[in-house]
């Protein structure tokens, strides 16, 4: 069996549960969401004129429930904008970052590192993940800028190598606002909480800014890793020299 193969087939079972956790966290938010849109249009009243408590109580349930992938931030984020109105706007930026800690913790957890264990039996795999950490602020802000990019997934991606919690909060907070901003609007102005999570119209504005800002992600990670994998070869041919 060709050695490339072995590795792959090693890589994959040594580190099978955080492969099978990212899957979980791509598919699970899309079911869970569209269960609970249908019992908000039911119980449209209990997120309605919430008193402090009730609300404070809500944007700890949400950060919960982003951080084990229950329900997508665009979800939360319009739910919000519709029930709460812009009072809850700073609670609900609050809440991403507190989900994004819980889910890298998580992830932690999950993997104990053991991802990074085997990559940096490498020695250009180690260097360039060196190398991404060094440039941890613009990677974290450039996956969290993208609407497109599941949060709770990149949350898991993000721990795994194992970069500074405090700059993963920031960058995290900053990365999300302009797309949380965006979404918690529409959801002001929405007349049906069904017809809002169905299909969200931002008009042509608001798609020329979702894909100004999916351009921006994908443009920016992609000169992220090229400068990262150029730095990384360059090293790793000094230190063989």
């Amino acid at each position: 069996m060709p050695k490339r193969l072995i590795l792959l087939r090693t890589f994959i079972r040594e580190n099978a549960s955080s492969f099978i956790s990212m899957l979980l966290l791509v598919v699970v938010p899309l079911v869970v969401s569209s269960t609970l849109a249908y019992s908000l249009y039911s119980y449209q009243e209990l997120l309605q004129n919430l008193p402090l408590g009730h609300l404070l109580l809500y944007f700890a349930v949400v950060s919960l429930t982003m951080a084990l992938a229950l329900t997508p931030t665009t979800f939360v984020a319009l739910v919000s904008g519709f029930y709460i109105g812009w009072v809850g706007f700073p609670g609900l930026v609050v809440a991403y970052g507190i989900a994004a800690l819980i889910g890298y913790s998580l992830a932690r957890l999950i993997d104990h590192g053991k991802m990074m264990r085997f990559l940096n039996r490498f020695e250009k795999a180690r260097i360039l993940m060196q190398e991404l950490r060094h440039q941890s602020w613009s990677l974290i802000f450039l996956t969290r800028i993208s609407p497109v990019l599941p949060f709770a997934l990149m949350n898991f991606v993000l721990s795994l190598l194992q970069i500074n919690k405090r700059k993963f909060l920031l960058a995290s907070m900053v990365g999300m606002l302009p797309r949380t901003f965006f979404f918690f609007w529409i959801g002001t102005q929405a007349n049906n909480i069904i017809s809002l999570l169905e299909n969200p119209d931002s008009g042509r504005n608001g798609q020329l800014l979702m894909i100004a800002l999916i351009i921006i992600s994908i443009g920016g990670l992609y000169f992220v890793f090229d400068r990262a994998l150029k730095k990384a070869l360059r090293k790793a041919a000094n230190q063989n020299i």
